[in-house]
């Protein structure tokens, strides 16, 4: 990165700095052990059963018609899992994965959330609470500030990279930011005026100067400064999320970067021509695949110690609607993925797809709370004490921890 990005980069943080610091990732200081942890939000409700099909369950077809994934072995058929469940032909990356032991597939998940409304089932996912409008903070902000001492090592406990800082990060726990800039190149004159301009307001002296700190990060990073991916991607779309995990792993590798990352991407709310093998949902989870894949590539040895979770706000509806989509439902499938996973299962208490089986008549059935998820994986991957998780972090949960979803 060239001194001229870095001082475009500091102006525009450092105007924004006035108002809420913005994130799509957003990250927390590290935990002990340095682990890593990324939240993968897909908003817009992913279709779990075009995602993980139940291929061994026979309503599934009779359900999906032109949308339901043949079974693994047949033309373009999913790839195969555990014999109950197969894999979208589009996340090629996650079934390497899943044979190498990092990464599980969990699915007849949801959060406490029953309704089908986006706005307030993102909320939920992201406040970790049983109602929405609960709450102005989110589980992860919570999460952050009860890390185990001597886990934070540097003046923020967070920093937030993006357009938005998303509930999730939102709370008392501070919170510095980045982002890329647009804007045209400023000379060292006008950089050195606009300090001078604000050197006696003390809040925005310090965020500015919190800005170049962490676009100095950014800069020292070859992933930072050379994001860029290549033209001959594999799937449309995946350029841009290349180029995002790309500058979550320069953060992320550092001895002294963040642990924790929020990543949230759109687009899954597949009313209309979800399509099946082939279809739009299969190339969006294709182009989710591929930047995924390069994240690993990007963290290189750091990926030992990183987890991913990726999660929707609900699931959609058992069978295929009127217009070759499917309409919002309530349980769904999640993905836990990393060297520090133990993987190469699918954990599912699988309710079944015959009428009586489905909520409302029309939804898989949830037999696993995404909090119980949540938890499991701070606990075993951050050190949070399950004290602090069930009185601060998710106070309304009753619901188990998880074993085993951590390598020891």
């Amino acid at each position: 990165m060239s001194p001229t990005d870095s001082r475009r980069r500091f102006l525009q943080l450092g105007i924004a700095a006035g108002g809420a610091f913005c994130a799509r990732f957003a990250f927390a200081a590290p935990a002990a052990g340095d682990a890593r942890f990324v939240f993968i939000i897909l908003r817009g409700a992913l279709d779990g059963l075009a995602a993980v099909p139940p291929c061994a369950d026979p309503d599934y077809p009779r359900l999906r018609e032109q949308l339901a994934i043949g079974a693994p072995g047949t033309s373009d058929g999913a790839l195969a899992l555990d014999g109950q469940f197969g894999l979208n032909p589009g996340l090629s990356f996650v079934h390497e994965a899943y044979a190498a032991r990092e990464a599980l597939v969990i699915h007849a998940v949801a959060t406490p959330y029953r309704e089908r409304s986006h706005f307030d089932g993102q909320d939920v996912l992201e406040s970790g609470l049983i109602r929405p409008h609960l709450s102005q903070t989110g589980w992860l902000n919570r999460a952050a500030a009860a890390l185990p001492a001597g886990a934070v090592h540097g003046a923020e406990l967070g920093l937030a990279l993006g357009q938005n800082v998303p509930l999730v990060l939102r709370g008392p726990a501070p919170i510095a930011s980045w982002s890329p800039s647009r804007l045209p190149d400023i000379d060292e004159d006008t950089m050195q005026r606009i300090a001078d301009r604000y050197a006696s307001d003390p809040i925005l002296s310090q965020r500015l100067a919190q800005a170049l700190v962490t676009d100095r990060m950014a800069a020292e990073s070859p992933e930072m400064s050379s994001t860029r991916p290549s033209s001959a991607m594999p799937r449309p779309g995946a350029a841009r999320y290349i180029e995002t995990v790309q500058t979550a792993a320069g953060f992320l590798k550092r001895e002294d970067g963040p642990a924790v990352a929020v990543f949230d991407t759109t687009g899954w709310d597949t009313h209309f021509n979800e399509g099946g093998s082939q279809g739009q949902l299969t190339q969006r989870l294709a182009a989710l695949d591929a930047a995924l894949r390069a994240f690993k590539d990007s963290l290189g040895a750091t990926w030992q110690r990183t987890v991913v979770l990726i999660a929707t706000e609900f699931g959609r509806t058992a069978a295929a609607n009127g217009t070759r989509g499917t309409d919002h439902g309530t349980a769904t499938a999640a993905l836990l993925l990393g060297g520090a996973v133990r993987g190469g299962r699918v954990i599912c208490d699988w309710p079944g797809l015959s009428a009586p089986s489905l909520h409302e008549g029309r939804d898989l059935r949830p037999t696993l709370d995404m909090r119980s998820v949540i938890k499991s994986v701070l606990r075993d991957h951050l050190n949070i004490s399950p004290r602090k998780l069930d009185a601060d972090v998710f106070p309304d949960n009753a619901q188990p921890y998880l074993a085993d979803l951590i390598r020891a």
